[in-house]
């Protein structure tokens, strides 16, 4: 699958906005660009292990309880797995396999810690969406007086310096560093230009639209994404080595954010949807190919045919 490098000159040039927003949509356009392959280069091992479907479930049901903006809930998302990843490195720095009396110790140590972490790991969330709607400008803030309600109602009993120790433990892991690329943000600015590009197409229902059908992905990520797997490799039983080299297209939000789009307006019966694929790569730079693709394989699993045909084009 063709993965999206830069912007060339003549791109930056074409990103015909209206007056003066054509610059500040560039501008913010390149920005999160740059980020998008900065993430991409940086990937953990552990990359993807702590988006597991009932936990990605678990942060949209409370982010929905809370009354927050949808774009907390997917920041705490990849806040929960910056965390947890960096937290694990840092209690199991020793990738070693022990012996003998050493190993029995060992796996008593890793049993204590699993332990331990499974009865803080709802405050860990909870602390994640915490930060996250202090970041947002369009939501509430979630304060400690709140999240002690909110854990109680939850069975567990907790004081607000216990919410305070675990936001603290949260920030200095991730060094302070919270603005983390999220693939609703880039949904949403891949709208906005694609709105100014193109008057022709419905905004406001496929906005709406692409709310569900970014859901829907992250929710049956594994899924859809072995299966585009399958298509892009032309392979049924992709290697190890294949699985690999494809978690880097797991965690493009670029990617995700055009496919997400190009499926709503698929679903949305846009009569020009070509030429909405065309505009989302021209702007992006990711193959017309690489956009249909996904958006084959995500409608399969929408309508529930799990099996995509390996002559997808």
């Amino acid at each position: 699958m063709a993965k999206m490098n830069s912007f060339s000159p003549r791109q930056r040039n074409n990103l015909t906005c209206v007056q003066a927003s054509s610059e500040i949509l560039s501008d913010f356009l390149l920005h999160v660009n740059d980020r998008n392959k900065d993430n991409l280069s940086n990937l953990s091992k552990d990359t993807g292990a702590f988006k597991d479907k009932r936990l990605i479930e678990c942060i949209f049901l409370a982010t929905e309880e809370l009354r927050l903006d949808p774009l907390v809930g997917y920041h705490a998302i990849e806040l929960l797995e910056r965390f947890m990843t960096k937290h694990l490195d840092d209690l199991f720095p020793t990738p070693h396999t022990p012996a003998g009396a050493a190993a029995a110790q060992t796996e008593n140590y890793e049993e204590v810690v699993h332990e331990k972490l499974r009865d803080k790991f709802p405050l860990i969330l909870l602390s994640c969406l915490q930060l996250a709607s202090k970041l947002s400008l369009h939501s509430s803030v979630v304060d400690n007086n709140t999240a002690v309600r909110f854990l109680h109602s939850m069975g567990h009993s907790v004081s607000k310096q216990t919410v305070m120790d675990s936001e603290l433990m949260i920030l200095k892991a991730l060094d302070y560093k919270l603005n983390t690329p999220n693939p609703l943000s880039y949904v949403e600015i891949l709208l906005e230009v694609l709105g100014h590009n193109d008057s022709s197409v419905p905004m406001g229902h496929l906005h709406q639209l692409c709310h569900h059908v970014l859901q829907f992905i992250c929710l049956e990520k594994k899924a859809i994404y072995d299966s585009l797997l399958v298509v892009t490799s032309s392979c049924p039983s992709p290697s190890e080595e294949q699985r690999n080299a494809f978690v880097s297209v797991t965690e493009d939000c670029m990617l995700l954010g055009v496919a997400v789009i190009a499926v709503g307006a698929y679903i949305l019966n846009v009569s020009n949807w070509e030429k909405v694929v065309e505009e989302l790569s021209h702007i992006t730079g990711i193959t017309v190919k690489s956009i249909n693709d996904f958006t084959h394989v995500t409608l399969l699993h929408i309508t529930q045919n799990k099996f995509p045909t390996l002559a997808t084009t």
